[in-house]
């Protein structure tokens, strides 16, 4: 108690403890975002093999090749196997895997074969670890800001994870979600009422205009996964931040969409999820105060 109230009464002391943790955590979150959906690879490996194995009419010796590659699967959760190069194996010492420092020291290159490693590492350590400070400025140390600390850090990892895989994994993402539940149970960000409220409104606004599109066009427009983010910011918070996240969200998809297809040459899907999460940070931290200014203007 004695460390909460000398980082509750000295803010720089605060921002250092929760910058040099946010830059932890930022490393701890490039392992969720690659290990995650390897892990929900093998699961899906593995169920298909049993869904399969009861089939009748699918002969057992055709499901027995695939059932013995499954059943040589190493197990990956985020703490097994070690971490090591994608490219030699190399075994990654604590050492190596200093947040941001480790990096500068290594060249950005594994020390074994001189291969590249991604400028994302220490990217996402130094978001997070930013993000973790802004979060400490904006609501002081206390539990509500304990709370938006893990709905940051969660969508951040959620963020990555979309980005590489176009996935919004169920097992961060329903979690999450009930947290919300949780914490406005309390009042830290909105009523009760308008934590329900938002979880529903969130899942449905999307729900309802993809449902409307695919009947208009034959095509799907958005994956599901987007209806449950949203449906977590609004548990989070609550159902008057929507408008703005959705608008914002949309803001954002519409440029990355427009320089992708100049990239591309041509239009093809690209993930949605990472903008809501972005929109998502945007209104936790800011949300009142621009929609204040925005209609302080009118």
């Amino acid at each position: 108690m004695q460390i909460w109230q000398l980082l509750q009464d000295n803010l720089p002391l605060a921002l250092t403890v929760f910058g040099l943790l946010g830059l932890c955590v930022g490393s701890f979150l490039n392992v969720v975002i690659h290990r995650i959906p390897l892990s929900m690879y093998q699961d899906w490996r593995a169920g298909s093999v049993e869904i399969l194995s009861e089939q009748q009419d699918i002969p057992a010796n055709l499901i027995a090749p695939i059932a013995d590659i499954v059943a040589k699967d190493t197990p990956i959760t985020l703490s097994h196997p070690s971490s090591r190069c994608p490219h030699c194996a190399h075994k990654i010492r604590w050492y190596e895997n200093i947040p941001v420092v480790s990096w500068l020291a290594l060249k950005g290159k594994c020390s074994q074969c001189a291969n590249p490693i991604g400028l994302r590492y220490p990217f996402i350590e130094v978001v997070t670890a930013l993000l973790s400070m802004v979060v400490i400025f904006k609501f002081g140390v206390s539990l509500p800001a304990m709370a938006a600390l893990v709905l940051v850090w969660t969508l951040i990892a959620l963020t990555g994870i979309d980005f590489d895989t176009q996935l919004l994994p169920d097992r961060l993402v329903f979690p999450l979600a009930g947290l919300g539940l949780a914490v406005n149970s309390q009042h830290w960000f909105v009523s009760p009422v308008q934590s329900i409220w938002g979880l529903l409104i969130g899942f449905l606004s999307l729900w309802i205009v993809v449902k409307i599109f695919f009947l208009i066009t034959k095509k799907q427009g958005m994956g599901q996964g987007d209806f449950k983010l949203l449906a977590v910011l609004g548990a989070w918070l609550g159902p008057l931040m929507l408008p703005f996240i959705i608008l914002l969200s949309s803001l954002l998809g519409s440029i990355i969409g427009v320089i992708l297809m100049k990239k591309r040459g041509e239009s093809k899907p690209f993930a949605f999820g990472p903008f809501i999460a972005i929109a998502g940070i945007i209104a936790l931290l800011y949300g009142h105060t621009i929609m204040n200014w925005y209609l302080g203007q009118y």
